[in-house]
């Protein structure tokens, strides 16, 4: 039997691959890999970048490869032998990745090189830079029993990181509620319609609720059944944790992953992770990035206070709820947002059909950047899913899979990953560029298209932004090319850039067409939704500021472990205006900084934020469709990678270091 994931094809043969090729394929390569370091370590094998990249990079990237269509199949196609699989054979790859990083001899390797980089083009010298430093990171210089504990550690937090992934998503897949009619009234039609199919699929009555967000959010907005709102808002925001069931509980996995990574940083000679986690970053300090939180914290709380004190009188004096609870402010404010501006979310929906706001950003993207768009066939995980090339002038710059709707089994959540980057091989060959795509956005129903919010559009727009630093690189060095070897504090500006087409005239009217008559979306609407755009924009912000600042104060506290609630607490004293009831347990579902590479680094969205805004704003001055404008953001962000400091990649395209007040203008906070 041929195994697929022993393929040397360009593209993983998802639909091909089985749980039972998991373990047979990743330990053929993970010895492939073994035996390459040992080869590139050796005595007779000289310092030298190329050879280098010839045995070592070849055959560790065709592990990553493998490895990483694994881990997407795990997050996006879930199944019990899936999943064991996939446990099965993470320590040997966590071994053999830690293991790598902290060899000494491949180290003094790389330092050899180093002395010689004077030679080497800039993008070389930055990776190599990239590389002395991230060996330091993984342990190359401790000895002996710190370097075995050091490993030891790794293995375990990739454990419980997994571990913690698996029991948001088996809590969320976990809980159903079956509604009669009556308590789903105000729910929006699509979501009732969707909900009494899933419960005659299972050949059961009523109404099936669970809390994916494509039906727990509509609910919380619109349903006017209070109890019903209350029902679900308990079981979301206590998933994972001790109110579900024990084997699902968080408490203890995010425990031990913080002292874990408490011991790892002192290992390394840090006080504290957070100090050990931004050494990669733009931001200096984790005091330099508590001052930024609550610098902008301050700028934003007379703004909440402002927005909380709205809320509440319009709660009590038009909905007669003289105590507002949490789970009543999403429903109060979708109504105050109705009253106020005269439409709702649901209203503007019905022009945001997916096929065409699929076309509009396509049509952005084309006109921005010079590329092509082209729907191909490949493999694909499940049938839902779309795979699209980009051509420029009849060559191929990259490729895309479209994963758009939610499911059981799937992660939570929209992120983008890297199936492959844009490389210069040492065989001769030129790799482009592959990224995946995922969303989870509600799916049709019936035989009507897919409707999105306009929430949905601009988080479709944001993972694009990604996709496009991924994609457009023109860099050819693996450990720089792309979104690779980008400081995380500055990955999201291109992300949050691209949401700001989702904001103008001109784009919306491409973006929309009313799923009922084909009509765009009308301009009074759009006035009304631009006016509507601050609404509530200092509560979101400060919200934001508290994932932050508990993110920080807690990587950056020893002992945080053994009193997570108490600091959370804390910080929602300090800058919260709005604070949850003692029962929610967020923190038990915040797979960012537990399982997904935010730990110390969630400040990352305002910080880029900050950027990106900035950004925009020369798009502003000049015009949104100003060709060369968007060739200097190609040119000097998307195209440069990770090929240079992403404050001199800003630079080159904004002339000068970034200012605060474009982000304060365009939050209405100025």
């Amino acid at each position: 039997m041929t195994n697929p994931l022993l393929s040397t094809a360009a593209l993983p043969a998802f639909a091909s691959i089985k749980p039972e090729h998991i373990q047979p394929a990743i330990a053929e390569l993970l010895s492939q890999a073994q035996a390459a370091l040992n080869t590139a370590t050796a005595e007779d094998t000289p310092p030298d970048y190329d050879t280098l990249a010839r045995i070592l990079s070849v055959a560790t990237e065709r592990l990553s490869h493998a490895w990483g269509a694994v881990g997407h199949l795990n997050a996006v196609a879930n199944t019990p032998e899936l999943r064991e699989a996939y446990n099965a054979v993470l320590p040997a790859v966590t071994e053999f990745y830690t293991g790598l990083g902290a060899d000494e001899k491949l180290y003094a390797k790389y330092k050899a090189i180093n002395a010689n980089a004077a030679n080497l083009n800039p993008a070389r010298q930055q990776a190599l830079k990239h590389w002395i430093r991230d060996f330091v990171l993984s342990g190359a210089e401790l000895q002996g029993a710190a370097k075995e504990r050091f490993a030891a550690i790794q293995e375990r937090s990739a454990e419980l990181a997994q571990k913690f992934s698996e029991h948001v998503m088996d809590a969320t897949d976990g809980y159903a509620y079956y509604a009669s009619a009556e308590e789903l009234a105000g729910v929006p039609q699509d979501v009732v319609t969707a909900a009494r199919d899933g419960a005659a699929a299972e050949g059961k009555e009523g109404h099936k609720l669970t809390l994916h967000f494509p039906v727990y959010m509509p609910v919380m907005q619109y349903g006017t059944h209070r109890d019903l709102r209350e029902r679900l808002y308990r079981a979301y925001v206590t998933r994972a944790s001790e109110f579900g069931p024990a084997e699902l509980d968080n408490s203890a996995l995010m425990q031990e992953l913080l002292m874990l990574r408490q011991e790892e940083a002192q290992l390394l000679g840090f006080q504290n992770f957070a100090e050990a986690s931004l050494v990669a970053k733009m931001a200096s300090s984790p005091a330099q990035v508590l001052e930024f939180l609550r610098d902008l914290a301050g700028r934003a709380r007379p703004f909440a206070e402002k927005d909380l004190a709205e809320l509440r009188a319009f709660a009590a004096q038009d909905l007669a709820l003289p105590e507002m609870q949490a789970w009543d402010t999403a429903f109060v404010s979708e109504r105050l947002k109705e009253a106020r501006y005269a439409f709702s979310d649901q209203e503007v929906k019905q022009y945001f059909t997916l096929p065409r706001v699929l076309q509009g950003l396509f049509d952005i993207i084309e006109r921005l950047f010079n590329v092509k768009i082209v729907e191909q066939a490949a493999e694909v995980w499940h049938d839902t899913v779309k795979f699209y090339r980009l051509d420029r002038q009849g060559e191929l710059v990259g490729q895309f899979y479209l994963d758009l709707y939610a499911r059981p089994g799937k992660r939570p959540g929209a992120w983008m990953d890297e199936v492959r980057s844009r490389w210069a091989r040492p065989e001769g060959v030129q790799q482009t560029p592959v990224a995946q795509m995922v969303c989870n956005f509600a799916s049709p129903v019936g035989d009507k298209p897919a409707l999105l919010t306009h929430d949905d559009v601009t988080t479709l727009f944001h993972e694009f932004g990604h996709g496009l630093h991924h994609l457009l690189t023109q860099v050819n060095e693996l450990g720089v090319s792309g979104i690779s070897g980008v400081e995380w504090d500055a990955v999201e500006l291109p992300s949050q850039f691209m949401e700001n087409f989702c904001w103008e005239w001109e784009v919306l009217q491409q973006l929309t067409q009313h799923v009922d008559n084909g009509a765009p979306l009308p301009r009074a609407l759009f006035d009304k939704m631009t006016a509507a755009k601050n609404f509530q924009s200092g509560l979101q912000t400060l919200r934001q500021i508290e994932f932050s600042l508990f993110d920080m104060r807690m990587h950056a506290e020893v002992g945080s472990e053994a009193a997570i609630q108490r600091l959370l607490d804390e910080v929602r004293a300090e800058v919260a205006v709005l604070p949850p009831p003692p029962f929610n347990r967020f923190q038990h579902s915040f797979s960012h900084i537990f399982a997904g590479g935010y730990s110390a680094g969630y400040y990352s969205y305002k910080w880029a934020e900050l950027l990106s805004a900035d950004a925009w704003s020369a798009f502003e001055e000049e015009g949104v469709f100003n060709p060369a404008t968007g060739q200097r953001f190609l040119q000097s962000i998307l195209e440069a990678g990770g090929a240079r400091d992403a404050m001199d990649s800003f630079k080159a395209f904004r002339g000068r270091e970034p200012k605060i007040d474009a982000l304060l203008r365009h939050q209405g906070m100025s």
